[in-house]
């Protein structure tokens, strides 16, 4: 069971995603935070983005995990919770190094493929495109960039980051505008996806409303 769900930052997939998946059974693959983890090891590493021999070969040996847990999305890496140090905004800024990138992306698509073998909820940017173009269910997810931004915004207080709505809002926009634009794997919905707008729902009414269509097989 293959579950495809994406949308721009703050559109509430990942909770959406994790909720869901919690409900279905199903693992949960939130792809963001593997690009992020990714950045995060290269960081902590030391290794230059100009050096991309040492990057892929870092990110190749990165053992990583996602969950849903009870106060949210948990990012495991190397052994240890690295959860605050991926969303913090040293990642947030570098991470398009690795998420604009073919190469680095072709190494995680392999690792995301491998993952859901079994079924998975995927969230990301491009789960229902690239990743899982074949997925029986996709769903994308969007909402205002008000709403999206004061969404991010309560999200990094509750981690302990403390950055204002105003630079949490222009930073979310000049990421959505590299998603769209960018050559490789852009934000997009899927031909066949449905598009619900998140704006005025609460995270349980979007999950029922795609865990419905699922157990429904629509």
């Amino acid at each position: 069971m293959l579950i495809a769900i994406d949308g721009p930052a703050g559109s509430g997939k990942t909770t959406v995603a994790g909720r869901l998946a919690g409900r279905l059974g199903l693992p949960l693959l939130a792809s963001g935070a593997i690009y992020r983890v990714a950045t995060w090891a290269v960081l902590r590493a030391g290794i230059p983005w100009e050096d991309r021999e040492a990057v892929a070969a870092r990110i190749r040996t990165l053992g990583f995990r996602t969950e849903w847990v009870a106060d949210g999305l948990r990012v495991e890496a190397d052994g240890r919770d690295v959860t605050a140090e991926v969303f913090g905004p040293e990642v947030t800024r570098e991470v398009h190094w690795i998420a604009d990138d073919a190469e680095y992306r072709a190494i995680l698509l392999e690792w995301q493929r491998a993952y859901a073998r079994d079924g998975v909820v995927a969230e990301g940017r491009d789960m229902g495109t690239v990743v899982f173009p074949g997925a029986r269910w996709k769903f994308f997810l969007d909402a205002s960039e008000d709403e999206r931004a004061a969404r991010r915004w309560r999200e990094l207080r509750a981690r302990g980051i403390d950055i204002p709505l105003e630079t949490v809002k222009r930073e979310m926009i000049e990421r959505d505008r590299r998603d769209q634009e960018r050559a490789v794997s852009p934000l997009r919905p899927a031909a066949d996806a449905v598009t619900i707008d998140t704006t005025e729902r609460t995270i349980d009414e979007v999950v029922g409303l795609i865990e419905e269509a699922v157990r429904r097989g629509e």
